[in-house]
């Protein structure tokens, strides 16, 4: 299968008020979505086909995979969910050299896992599902003996420890060595496998500045969905923006990933720019003078 070509037909933000069922048209099969409350009762769920839509997880926690999901994914154009909460929906479809869904059983020992993504991972979260552990992600501008914690505002920790087996991805496989976290024998694992396609998606970095950055993704109209982690430094989280709630010259709401803390409106974080996004000067964990950030951007 080609590479896609327009990020509307493999990506979708979806907002949802209070109220019980709902069903969204995506146009394209839903292969994760990932749900995020905007106050209240934090929670950020991570759902895939391959799990099926009762199953969940939380990027915010360690905790093993729970029972009593609400989501469905049995519509080829969309898919639905329950909710009692206001919520944001991130949803990704599998895709060659874009995205792709792992499901597979430790070893305890150095070995590599099959992908189908069709290219090199550039980034991958993986999260064991029978047993408490953190969310660990591997980043290409981080290198194959680093990783970083998805539900934490740790910095990068760079050492031979086992996580990638210090091997980098390549288009048909992803290494592991034998950490716990990500190859316990006998226990379950799921992966997000991300990648840059041009004009859809690009993983990247980039390097903080005293003034406003550019940050340039090949884009022609901007991005609608941004992930930025600070790596080079502790204390700052994984910050999410989409174009539905705002990405604008004004305030521009965002969540983080690794809390449980609502939603932030009174910051002026990110502005438009048609080749990607630019980070204002108006936060220390997005854009502090010589700090290294590492992002993910959707056109």
């Amino acid at each position: 299968l080609a590479e896609p070509t327009d990020a509307t037909k493999v990506f979708s933000t979806q907002l949802q008020n209070a109220g019980g069922t709902y069903t969204k048209t995506t146009g394209f099969v839903a292969d994760m979505i990932l749900q995020a409350s905007r106050a209240s009762v934090i929670v950020h769920r991570p759902y895939d086909r391959l799990r099926g839509g009762s199953k969940y997880l939380e990027t915010s926690s360690t905790s093993a995979e729970a029972s009593g999901g609400t989501m469905q994914f049995d519509n080829n154009t969309g898919y639905t969910g329950v909710t009692s909460l206001n919520t944001v929906d991130w949803i990704w479809k599998r895709a060659r050299g874009y995205f792709d869904v792992v499901a597979y059983k430790g070893t305890g020992s150095n070995r590599t896992v099959s992908h189908n993504l069709g290219a090199v991972p550039e980034m991958i979260w993986v999260k064991a599902r029978n047993w408490a552990e953190d969310w660990n992600v591997y980043h290409s501008a981080l290198g194959n003996e680093a990783y970083l914690k998805l539900n934490t505002t740790d910095q990068v920790v760079t050492s031979t420890n086992n996580r990638w087996n210090s091997t980098s991805p390549t288009a048909s496989v992803f290494s592991l060595g034998t950490t716990d976290g990500v190859n316990k024998n006998s226990y379950n694992y799921i992966a997000y496998l991300f990648a840059s396609v041009p004009n859809v998606s690009f993983v990247g970095s980039y390097t903080g500045s005293s003034s406003a950055v550019n940050v340039d993704c090949g884009f022609t109209s901007g991005a609608r969905f941004i992930l930025i982690k600070r790596s080079s430094a502790s204390g700052d989280g994984w910050f999410t923006f989409d174009s539905e709630r705002g990405i604008v010259a004004g305030n521009d709401p965002f969540l983080y990933l690794n809390d449980t803390q609502s939603e932030f409106t009174s910051y002026d974080a990110i502005d438009p720019y048609n080749a990607g996004f630019t980070v204002t000067t108006a936060l220390a964990g997005l854009n502090t003078n010589g700090s290294t950030y590492i992002f993910y951007a959707i056109a």
